[in-house]
């Protein structure tokens, strides 16, 4: 019996150890991957308009599985030299927003419903760019925008129209590519 304990300690030993370092390499792979979404995007820093990453049908994608109902664009921005401002005009066709950090998940999200008359204007920036902001405002005029703190500097945005139907799949794709971001420059 001393020799069956033995084992049976150094096995539930190692079932421990191995567990350990199997939830450690998890959680560690977001931040390991060379890969990651963040890199695929990352040329989008520069364009003023969202980039088509899948457009409807699914064609000439990275992306794992998409939505053929679903135009998908992105845009990344760097809030090092000012904040981010991604502007839309809504339509017919649903829209909606999400903010990823570069370390990966979704810190905001919005839909289209957020808009006021047609258009929809979010600004990302840090805590301090938000604080300086609010200092310049003028208090009789108030921004309409909706401000979002980034918990990163970096990140990105991404935008996706639905087409309830294949015949409006072009009106997606257009919608989608029409969303500005532009990085305004700190004063």
């Amino acid at each position: 019996m001393r020799g069956f304990g033995r084992f049976l300690i150094a096995t539930l030993c190692g079932i421990v150890i191995a567990a350990g370092v199997h939830i450690a390499a998890i959680l560690a792979s977001p931040y390991l991957a060379e890969q990651d979404a963040f890199a695929k995007v990352q040329a989008t820093l520069t364009a003023d308009k969202a980039q088509i990453v899948s457009a409807p049908g699914g064609e000439n994608t990275w992306l794992p599985r998409p939505d053929p109902a679903v135009a998908v664009a992105t845009c990344a921005f760097d809030l090092r030299n000012g904040p981010m401002r991604i502007a839309a005009r809504t339509g017919s066709l649903p829209l909606s927003f999400s903010f990823h950090k570069e370390s990966g998940g979704v810190f905001f999200a919005v839909t289209d419903r957020a808009a006021v008359r047609g258009e929809l204007e979010i600004v990302a920036m840090t805590a301090r760019q938000l604080d300086e902001a609010r200092a310049a405002e003028d208090e009789n005029d108030p921004s309409r925008d909706v401000r979002i703190v980034a918990p990163e500097q970096q990140g990105f945005v991404i935008v996706r129209v639905a087409a309830p139907s294949p015949s409006l799949r072009p009106q997606a794709e257009d919608a989608a590519k029409a969303v500005s971001c532009t990085a305004e420059q700190d004063t």
